[in-house]
């Protein structure tokens, strides 16, 4: 199984290599973060592809598979296409995680739900995201849990650029697990 993983996430940093990682040296690209970079990974390019998120999932899954977290979730919109994907591979693997995902603010209608999705009060929970730079998407998912009384057992990230996210998780007492940094994409 284990040449299996590293097979899967060889193809998948090809994969991200070649339709995700944006590179401008002269213009740039604005981040999330309110930051400015030479390099931008555009991973909707690789996790609304049908190869892309089955890659994803399979080795976020070999991260995840063994926490005692029930629940799978992140803000939108980086993490839906990520959490729908786990969902499906941890059905397939036989032991179902269930998706939810948290609103950058407030529903201002219907239900006016911040966390849409399932997830139950006081639960143990896994944060994922697309790339993490500060940290800031994830911290407000967690803080959004935390609301809920649910405990965070993990933070799982496709890519860690390596700009604070990690200390900042640190922080708040939750570990970082990226399947890349951006050191490994020559960066």
């Amino acid at each position: 199984m284990m040449l299996e993983v590293r097979s899967m996430i060889e193809e998948l940093k090809k994969l991200i290599s070649e339709k995700a990682l944006l590179i401008d040296e002269k213009r740039g690209f604005e981040l999330a973060s309110g930051g400015k970079s030479s390099y931008f990974f555009d991973m909707k390019m690789v996790t609304l592809d049908p190869q892309g998120a089955n890659l994803i999932a399979r080795c976020l899954f070999e991260k995840i598979k063994d926490c005692d977290a029930k629940y799978v979730g992140g803000l939108e919109s980086g993490a839906i296409p990520i959490v729908t994907s786990l969902c499906m591979v941890s059905w397939e693997e036989k032991k179902p995680l269930y998706g939810f995902y948290v609103r950058k603010e407030q529903k201002k209608r219907g239900t006016r739900k911040t966390i849409e999705g399932n997830i139950e009060p006081g639960e143990k929970v896994i944060i994922v995201d697309d790339v993490v730079t500060q940290g800031k998407s994830v911290l407000k998912a967690i803080e959004e849990v935390r609301k809920m009384g649910c405990e965070v057992v993990k933070v799982v990230s496709v890519i860690d650029r390596e700009e604070g996210a990690r200390e900042n998780l640190k922080n708040v007492g939750i570990d970082l697990d990226a399947l890349f940094t951006k050191s490994d994409f020559g960066l």
